[in-house]
């Protein structure tokens, strides 16, 4: 089971939630949220983790060319567009960077064309992307969309193994349960959370959506300038 934990604003929080065998950090770059960070700070983070952890920007209604740029700057692998985002500005996008997570709100009739947005993941959350309100589940009809599905909103160690269980994705995101407060995690709620997700993804591994796989975005090769186009 994939582990991703978002909304990382600190290299402490990094370093511990690696530690404890997240898969996955996420930098957040939207203005105004309680968790965001600058691009700098976030490089100097991804410069002390170990190689094999996937780095994450996340971005909602963002310039394309402001995308691509602070990925570059930072040195993160994925792009996560988490807004009302154009297909053909993600599809852009996903040609720059090294993989790119759309994100839908669990119910939005656009996940049927998922694959015209260029995504190599898709990420379905709650109705207040960042807000820890849970929905649903039972929305996932279990359909195989043809990608990996990463599963967000609301989930906590009380709930992640229920929402493995009916849900089967090949990942979860987690921010707000597992902080103590907005921005800053708690290492108790971290050790709590991947632990319970650790244990139920491995009881439904290669059930559920192209589950078992592994992600590993291509290394890059020369960075792609924004300013040339």
């Amino acid at each position: 089971m994939f582990v991703k934990v978002c909304g990382v604003t600190n290299e402490e929080d990094a370093l511990v939630a690696v530690g404890m065998g997240a898969d996955a950090v996420g930098f957040n770059f939207v203005s105004g949220s309680p968790r965001q960070i600058s691009p700098r700070l976030a490089r100097d983070i991804v410069r002390r983790l170990p190689g094999g952890i996937v780095t994450v920007g996340v971005f909602r209604n963002e310039l394309p060319e402001r995308v691509v740029q602070i990925m570059d700057g930072a040195g993160l692998r994925l792009a996560q567009l988490h807004g009302n985002e154009p297909a053909a500005d993600c599809r852009w996008v996903a040609e720059r960077v090294p993989g790119l997570i759309k994100a839908f709100v669990a119910g939005d009739p656009h996940v049927e064309r998922v694959r015209d947005y260029g995504a190599s993941v898709l990420l379905l959350d709650g109705p207040s992307p960042g807000g820890g309100r849970v929905f649903d589940w039972r929305q996932l009809d279990g359909r195989d969309r043809g990608m990996r599905l990463l599963l967000a909103g609301g989930l906590r160690a009380s709930n992640v193994a229920q929402a493995i269980e009916l849900v089967r994705p090949w990942g979860v995101d987690v921010a707000t349960g597992v902080e103590s407060q907005p921005g800053h995690k708690d290492v108790l709620a971290l050790r709590e959370f991947i632990a319970a997700a650790k244990e139920a993804g491995a009881l439904y591994e290669g059930t559920g959506q192209s589950g078992g796989a592994t992600v590993t975005a291509p290394a890059p090769g020369a960075p792609y300038d924004w300013r040339d186009d």
